[in-house]
């Protein structure tokens, strides 16, 4: 089978939609699958370097977050028969609207990963967006899920929540697996990585933030819930792990440092066996998160058997709690110092058991290869059906 993944970027800061693609051509290609990927990037931004198979960058977009590019809607349509499937990740760029327009009349299916991006978390948090997003809604996004063969999401939680966002909805609904190859490397050579480049924690105890610093995080919370924490034990230590995409982290600094002078380290994004150390570094691994569709650092915590502490607006928290594999509580300031306050407390006997568990859940529930059959096999049935997109 030879199928196209489209994505507004390819930028790595942007989070777990380009990993989660990343993870999943990669899968198909070993698998023996040809995959091609199309973005809005500029030429020569450098991102498409790190994948293994052809991309094409139909940028650079404009008219803001938007990203118009009529040069990538060209592209597409004269080279969608080369396809048996199309696979759009994400939504409210141009590159979901670009789509369907280029592969109306050439039955080429698509499928959709929307990604968490219907979520009603958004609609409540920022209003004014949401009213932009409802006037496009109707004549774009509404059609684009409409219009395609299926509309993947990575848990049933996800799926229920896209049903809140707008009362206009239509769409094919499936539910796939997903997840993430987990930990790969040697542990010890990876926990050395780290320490050597952190050698003011060697001696530490750490919790571990690994994620975007974003306001939809809750890293506000964090940092409160941890300044109260931090007085049980001089050496307990917080490490914040990821891109400033939201803009709000000189301010979050300034806090942390009036609160607990000393007590965080902000590492800005980790890769490879230095993001793997600072997991095998840390006894547990926290995420207050407001929203959060899947969080692949959450199923990478798991692989190395990491307790994870975690909001119940993180959606796959159910198969977390179901198999004791972390502790769960509200996305709130009350409950973040609950879930501190719960492990804190937990005695080792009990904290080894959850390692063990945050393990045996990684392998049940958010392996990348089934993941990756889950998302072929829906990609040969609509192939096979190969049915034409509305003309509406």
């Amino acid at each position: 089978m030879r199928y196209l993944d489209v994505i507004d970027s390819l930028d790595p800061a942007r989070g777990g939609p380009v990993e989660a693609m990343r993870r999943l051509s990669a899968g198909a290609l070993r698998r023996g699958h040809e995959v091609e990927i199309a973005t809005l990037d500029a030429p020569g931004s450098g991102w498409a370097q790190s994948f293994d198979c052809p991309v094409y960058d139909g940028g650079p977009g404009r008219l803001g977050v938007y990203r118009y590019a009529p040069r990538f809607t060209q592209w597409l349509r004269a080279n969608a028969r080369r396809f048996d499937a199309v696979v759009v990740h994400g939504l409210w760029q141009y590159h979901g609207f670009a789509t369907r327009a280029a592969l109306r009349g050439t039955g080429v299916p698509y499928v959709v990963y929307p990604h968490g991006m219907l979520d009603p978390w958004f609609r409540r948090e920022y209003p004014l967006k949401h009213l932009k997003k409802w006037l496009y809604w109707p004549w774009g996004e509404y059609r684009v899920l409409r219009d395609a063969s299926a509309v993947l999401f990575t848990c049933e939680e996800e799926r229920r929540q896209a049903r809140q966002s707008f009362w206009l909805y239509r769409a094919n609904e499936a539910v796939v697996a997903f997840g993430t190859p987990g930990v790969q490397g040697n542990a010890a050579v990876q926990r050395e990585l780290f320490d050597a480049q952190y050698p003011a924690l060697r001696d530490k105890r750490l919790l571990l933030y690994l994620s975007r610093i974003h306001p939809k995080k809750g890293v506000d919370l964090l940092i409160d819930a941890f300044s109260e924490a931090a007085q049980r034990d001089p050496r307990l230590h917080l490490v914040l792990a990821g891109p400033d995409t939201g803009g709000e982290q000189p301010q979050l600094m300034r806090r942390a440092e009036s609160l607990m002078p000393g007590r965080v380290t902000w590492t800005g994004m980790l890769r490879g066996d230095v993001k793997w150390g600072a997991f095998h570094r840390a006894e547990a691994f926290i995420l207050p998160s407001h929203q959060e569709n899947f969080g692949i650092a959450v199923a990478e915590a798991l692989s190395c058997g990491l307790p994870v502490l975690i909001s119940d607006k993180v959606n796959i928290w159910r198969e977390i709690h179901g198999d004791e594999a972390g502790l769960i509580a509200p996305d709130t300031l009350d409950g973040a110092r609950d879930l501190l306050t719960r492990w804190l407390t937990m005695d080792e006997p009990a904290r080894r058991q959850m390692r063990v568990r945050a393990r045996r859940c990684f392998e049940q529930h958010f392996q990348i290869e089934a993941a990756c059959d889950s998302l072929l096999a829906t990609l040969r049935q609509v192939s096979a059906l190969r049915r034409s997109p509305s003309v509406a």
